[in-house]
């Protein structure tokens, strides 16, 4: 036998304390990152769904009041051409509240369409979103 290898085979191996083991943090590290990417995701749909639906909603009560305006059209046609194109552009508005009412801005005869809706709330937003908006056309 070896004066070299009896000592090395007694000297006992200094262990690690498990705690300060790093094998499995790769793992847990991406799932926590994967959770926020997956959350701030679902955030910016959310804000995307809610501006494209009011940009829709503002685009159908500017051409329902254009539509209203003219000089062979009652304020009743801007409503149905506004509820046309909402329905068109954001499936599941259509009970939404659609008024038009002739009115006077500077004196100039003005036909306003609103639109009063509201947004159901996904993910961090809670509850219905009220949304409002109008669209202004001179008549003619």
């Amino acid at each position: 036998m070896t004066a070299g290898s009896g000592a090395a085979a007694a000297a006992p191996r200094r262990r690690r304390p498990r705690w300060r083991d790093d094998r499995g943090a790769a793992v847990a590290e991406s799932t926590m990152v994967m959770t926020l990417v997956v959350l701030l995701f679902a955030a910016l749909l959310q804000a995307g769904l809610v501006i494209h639906t009011r940009n829709v909603m503002i685009d159908a009560a500017s051409a329902g009041a254009r539509y209203g305006a003219l000089a062979d059209r009652v304020p009743e046609d801007g409503v149905q051409r506004a509820r046309e194109l909402l329905a068109a552009g954001v499936p599941g508005q259509s009970g939404a509240r659609i008024v038009a009412e002739p009115t006077s801005q500077d004196g100039v005869p003005v036909l306003r369409v609103t639109i009063s809706s509201s947004l159901p709330g996904l993910g961090f937003l809670p509850g219905p979103i009220p949304v409002e908006v109008s669209g202004h056309a001179h008549r003619l």
